[in-house]
């Protein structure tokens, strides 16, 4: 990724937008930080080698662009109720504003974009586009006291990114909705408190680390790869799906861990109906997980239609088998340390 100093650049560039975002004091500061953000991500997503960048860029643009024009149409609506009293209804500028964050961070019903920009991209940028390009918009979503309208976008991200999931051949498709339906868990560990979100995204965040580093390592793109991968190294086959296992959030893998924190501030706060949407969802898309481990396991082919890149170096090696090792027994160990102290 790093191998001009515009990359560096647009990456450095990058942070900054979401840091000036997560730190301005006023809606206008934030907008700027978003569109920092967005013109830096652009110049990253083009790829020589990879002929649907270009189109991934224009979407990501177009949508983007559409998404920064309400918000700022929003914020000007603000500052005129504000400093000339006018008329204007407060929970329609931020219901406005919140149509605006939920498009940014491509949460349903506004995911349209995701899934199919996701097609487009290499591993190192769609764990960009599932990760650090949600940080802006899911903080400023923390702003807005809106938490009806916001439990309408979890129900419907869950379900989405659930079923969504479930006839997919494209990797990049699967955690494109398997984000979309990570994203419902957030935003309703959002309308909790701000502390029990960002522990969620961390762990997501880590989760999602592993299996786009392998994936992007051995040049993994679609299902059929997966049956046939490795069929001599069974360790790395194992470990690759029990990090699938965990993102999924099956006990007791590590990523049970923040849906186990949400499932109970939600019990907390009596949020039952909510807590069964997401739960039901959950179980669709640990399904159609085991699915694919046990088709893995059992379908077992050596002879391959395409050339497969199975060199790995010792330390690449090291740092995947050390994660993966958190990723399976992070819950006990953590569990181990809380009795402890």
């Amino acid at each position: 990724m790093f191998n001009n100093s515009s990359k560096i650049l647009f990456t450095t560039m990058m942070i900054i937008g979401t840091l000036i975002t997560v730190t301005s004091n006023s809606w206008l500061g934030a907008w700027m930080g978003l569109e920092i953000n967005l013109l830096s991500f652009i110049p990253l997503m083009s790829d020589n080698n990879n002929f649907k960048s270009t189109e991934a860029s224009l979407k990501y643009f177009l949508t983007q662009a559409l998404a920064s024009i309400t918000l700022l149409f929003a914020v000007i609506l603000l500052m005129l109720k504000n400093n000339l009293n006018s008329e204007i209804n407060e929970s329609f500028i931020s219901m406005i504003m919140l149509s605006t964050l939920l498009l940014k961070s491509g949460a349903a019903p506004f995911h349209f974009w995701f899934p199919n920009l996701m097609e487009g991209l290499t591993w190192v940028n769609a764990l960009m586009l599932m990760t650090w390009q949600k940080i802006a918009p899911l903080m400023l979503i923390s702003y807005l006291n809106l938490k009806n309208l916001l439990v309408i976008s979890v129900i419907l991200s869950v379900i989405v990114g659930a079923i969504g999931g479930l006839n997919q051949t494209s990797l990049r498709k699967l955690m494109a909705f398997s984000s979309i339906n990570h994203l419902g868990w957030m935003l309703s560990a959002l309308t909790i408190s701000e502390s029990v979100w960002m522990i969620y995204f961390l762990f997501y965040s880590f989760l999602t680390v592993i299996l786009t580093f392998i994936f992007n390592v051995f040049k993994l793109f679609h299902l059929n790869q997966l049956f046939s991968w490795f069929f001599q190294n069974k360790i790395l086959k194992f470990t690759l799906f029990m990090n699938f296992l965990s993102l999924g959030g099956l006990p007791p893998f590590l990523g049970f861990l923040p849906k186990w924190i949400v499932i109970q501030q939600l019990t907390f706060c009596n949020q039952y109906f909510q807590l069964l949407i997401l739960l039901t969802s959950t179980l669709i898309t640990l399904f159609f997980y085991l699915r694919i481990c046990y088709s893995a396991f059992m379908l077992n082919y050596t002879e391959n239609s395409w050339v497969m890149n199975s060199q790995i170096n010792n330390f690449n090696m090291n740092l995947y088998l050390i994660t993966t090792f958190l990723s399976i027994f992070g819950l006990f160990l953590i569990s181990m340390f809380y009795c402890m102290f």
